[in-house]
């Protein structure tokens, strides 16, 4: 069978009789069995998918009406829940547990007729950057399986990547959907905070995570957000600003004034591909007329310790549930309250998660609250402030999305600072709530993606979608 590049395509096809949706179905969990090795899959639906399937096509040729995504075939990254299936955040710590409900983000794909075929590895409660802090082993990279695929969210971005289903689902707390697709060479967005509700999605820092979307290009990306954003009376952090339909507002109706970071290229960090990549793109944009400015923003150092501040605070807090006494895993060997807590803790969680609760717990007490966590708060003003002032004068900020292609897998594990580094790009968005994509950029010297960030105002996810779509066809 042949792969389906779009929605659209895959759809025509099935309302031309081409072929049938369990073909589809069928074609995916082939290529799910091929490429086990690239462990991407905690659990594959294969039984309930094809059912789906079977459902769907009924609904076809009885000329009922389809849902917007009829067919698309979805991954969700394993910190979604779903009724009646297990998620575990990658960890051992929710050993056995199953969910009692949907998250709102889920229902709304299957209500408008999506198959979900899994749940998909990622690194531990979406903390990393690199897909190995998964008590299920590391995702390898379809590029280079010697590489990482970029974390949190790597396996929902090889998914797409190495054709093992259309689209995904994936988190963004500092990165955690840009990064990946950039290493992996595909369209991956963070929305605005508040875009998309966070009901079912199991908690890291919550004033900073957003469900995204990864896929192949970037209509099908815009198509999948309209159906998950939007109000939600399960959530009282989400927007209630109406959706547009992103899909049907792909063209640019006028000429742009685009910012990019001096500070981003001048970045020693900076791989020289990835910066040549930035600015052949940029160079290309002034010869069609667009203005492309430098901007300095000299808050650039304080992102990360801001952003690290604050998420591992959130953290401390959001993880204290973890306690072995409701559900998930309990040590055998406890023989009391406080043994309890302590081993299965101790036990449950692996290692950078537990660094990060010890760092979030230091910064929240007594004695150092001020002197980290309320400072954290207002340096995020000033950041959020000075990003939203320069975003009123320019349309877009374009920078790149990571610093180097991908890297070996095991090259930054024992070294917590250089792994946290690779963020340093991608953090803005998720400190000042602003939207983010990022899309393929080429590859380096050794045939590795690389990946262009573009950045704008809140909720202007249309106008971001149909810049990113005018780039991805130049």
């Amino acid at each position: 069978m042949e792969t389906y590049h779009s929605l659209k395509q895959l759809q025509l096809g099935l309302k031309q009789n081409k072929y049938s949706l369990k073909s589809v179905v069928e074609h995916y969990l082939k290529q799910i069995e091929e490429q086990k090795h690239l462990n991407v899959f905690l659990d594959v639906y294969a039984n309930e998918a094809l059912a789906e399937a079977e459902n769907l096509q009924k609904k076809l040729i009885a000329g009922k009406p389809l849902g917007k995504l009829f067919g698309l075939v979805i991954g969700i990254k394993d910190v979604l829940v779903q009724k009646g299936y297990q998620v575990r955040s990658a960890s051992k710590i929710l050993e056995g547990f199953e969910s009692q409900f949907t998250g709102t983000a889920v229902q709304r794909l299957i209500d408008e007729d999506a198959i979900i075929i899994g749940v998909e590895n990622c690194d531990e409660f979406a903390m990393g950057s690199s897909n190995e802090n998964s008590a299920f082993g590391p995702t390898l990279n379809a590029a280079d399986n010697s590489k990482v695929p970029g974390g949190s969210s790597g396996a929902s971005a090889v998914a797409v990547q190495a054709g093992l289903c259309m689209a995904s689902l994936g988190t963004d707390t500092g990165g955690s959907v840009r990064q990946p697709a950039a290493f992996c060479g595909v369209v991956g967005i963070k929305p605005t905070y508040s875009r998309v509700s966070r009901y079912g999605l199991i908690a890291f820092a919550s004033s900073f995570d957003c469900i995204g979307v990864f896929s192949k290009n970037v209509e099908d990306n815009a198509q999948i957000l309209e159906v998950i954003a939007g109000h939600d009376e399960f959530d009282s952090t989400v927007s209630n600003e109406s959706v547009p339909a992103y899909s049907k507002d792909l063209q640019l109706s006028k000429k742009l004034k685009i910012a990019y970071l001096k500070e981003t290229l001048e970045n020693e960090a900076l791989q020289t591909e990835i910066k040549e990549a930035t600015v052949a793109k940029l160079d290309w944009l002034r010869s069609q007329g667009h203005q492309v400015v430098e901007v300095t923003f000299p808050h650039l150092d304080y992102l990360l310790p801001t952003y690290y501040i604050l998420t591992t605070a959130e953290a401390s807090s959001n993880l204290s549930r973890f306690d072995g006494v409701r559900y998930g895993y309990r040590a055998p060997e406890a023989h009391n309250m406080e043994s309890m807590y302590k081993l299965s803790r101790s036990q449950g969680f692996g290692e950078e998660v537990k660094r990060r609760i010890m760092l979030g717990t230091f910064v929240l007490s007594a004695s150092y609250y001020d002197a980290y966590y309320t400072k954290a708060q207002k340096v995020r003003r000033i950041i959020r402030d000075e990003t939203r002032k320069m975003l009123a004068k320019y349309d877009f900020i374009v920078l790149p999305t990571t610093p180097t292609t991908a890297f070996p897998l095991g090259a930054n594990r024992d070294n917590p600072a250089e792994m946290y580094l690779e963020d340093v790009f991608t953090v803005q968005a998720n400190v000042t709530g602003v939207p983010a994509i990022s899309i393929p950029n080429g590859v380096d010297a050794k045939n590795l993606p690389i990946g262009l960030q573009i950045m704008t105002d809140v909720f202007k996810e249309s106008e971001l979608y149909a810049f990113a779509d005018y780039l991805m066809k130049s």
